[in-house]
């Protein structure tokens, strides 16, 4: 799990991150919005926070160097049940990727999801993001027919999204 001393790098990782998910969809104006130290600023108030609810962020490091995140918490789409969580974001740095920090980060999502009594995980990505998509469902996540329609600036702009879904109960034996 991570530290308030996480923020930054997680920050960093995530501004890098979301500048090159969003570039194709968003204004460059929004994209370049997509700075590290606002990033940085809310982790720090929700690792920090009081009531971070459900709430779990992780990391990836390689050595010291935080290289990715994740964060996982209760969905709270209007169809979910009680016993699903929500993979909120996951991120790796494009300089780590194809190292399985990414594969690790979703591994302790779904630890984090059963440790919490959750037995289905969920996912919002943009209907255009092949590579997270195919990583998801490599994964075992399959669409699960659910779109969405996000707002992602002050003009009412919106963008895709469509959710993936599984079961993360133990496999009994």
């Amino acid at each position: 799990m991570a530290r308030a001393s996480d923020a930054p790098a997680v920050g960093l990782v995530q501004a890098v991150v979301f500048r090159e998910a969003y570039a194709a969809v968003l204004a460059p104006e929004v994209v370049a919005a997509f700075e590290p130290r606002p990033f940085a600023n809310a982790w720090r108030a929700t690792l920090e926070g009081e009531q971070s609810g459900d709430g779990v962020l992780l990391v990836a490091c390689a050595g010291e160097q935080v290289v990715g995140f994740a964060a996982v918490g209760a969905s709270d789409d209007a169809d979910a049940g009680p016993g699903t969580a929500e993979l909120l974001v996951l991120g790796v740095h494009p300089d780590a990727r194809r190292q399985g920090h990414g594969s690790r980060l979703l591994h302790a999502v779904v630890d984090t999801a059963r440790a919490r009594g959750r037995d289905e995980l969920a996912a919002w990505l943009l209907a255009t993001d092949d590579a997270t998509r195919a990583f998801l469902t490599a994964a075992g996540m399959v669409a699960d027919g659910a779109h969405r329609e996000r707002v992602v600036d002050a003009e009412g702009g919106t963008v895709s999204e469509l959710r993936l879904s599984a079961s993360v109960e133990p496999e009994t034996v």
